[in-house]
């Protein structure tokens, strides 16, 4: 019954990707990122009610006011950054525990196979990481995390139907693994 499981996973991204849509953009981003001082009223009053919320506004307006010369640093340059080698630190832990997941038993392989998927699992995992954090100021957290929903639930309907036809053509389970990280991928870019 693992493949309901999997299939449970795709329905509860299909859900929110279905209601995503309707919420609104985060009060912090539309403000701090895109500058847009009514569209940050406008989602506090649609996420929290009617009511006044000058004084959280006014700090985010303090902390705009404190970033304003701060400069937002790319991937490399966070790296260099020794401040922040226990985060990444515990970062890097946690993308090596992915090994250990099982989601490289899904694809029915051979014993010999594995520890290359598992590391093509923790390498998936570092793609998108990097890649989401290039792209977050850019695109915002909405849209990334619409798009990544999107992705998963169309990868996991080619997983499964390629996890069903592996008995019957053998490279189906090869498929399967690329399957298994691109899905890896676009979790790591949306949700």
């Amino acid at each position: 019954m693992w493949n309901v499981l999997l299939s449970f996973s795709g329905l509860v991204a299909l859900i929110q990707l279905v209601f995503l849509p309707f919420f609104p953009e985060s009060p912090p981003y539309l403000l701090l990122q895109k500058g847009d001082k009514a569209g940050c009223l406008k989602a506090m009053k649609q996420l929290w009610g009617e009511g006044n919320y000058h004084t959280e506004f006014d700090d985010m307006m303090k902390e705009k006011a404190v970033t304003k010369g701060t400069k937002i640093m790319n991937v490399l340059e966070v790296l260099k950054e020794p401040s922040v080698y226990p985060q990444l630190s515990t970062m890097l832990l946690l993308l090596l525990s992915l090994q250990l997941c099982g989601l490289s038993a899904t694809a029915n392989l051979q014993e010999s196979i594995i520890p290359y998927v598992s590391l093509g699992v923790a390498i998936s995992e570092l793609i998108s990481i990097i890649f989401c954090s290039s792209i977050i100021d850019r695109f915002g957290r909405r849209i990334l995390l619409w798009g990544g929903y999107l992705l998963m639930a169309l990868i996991l309907v080619l997983l499964e139907t390629s996890l069903l036809l592996s008995d019957q053509f053998h490279w189906m389970r090869y498929c399967s693994v690329i399957l298994i990280f691109l899905f890896i991928i676009a979790y790591g870019i949306g949700p």
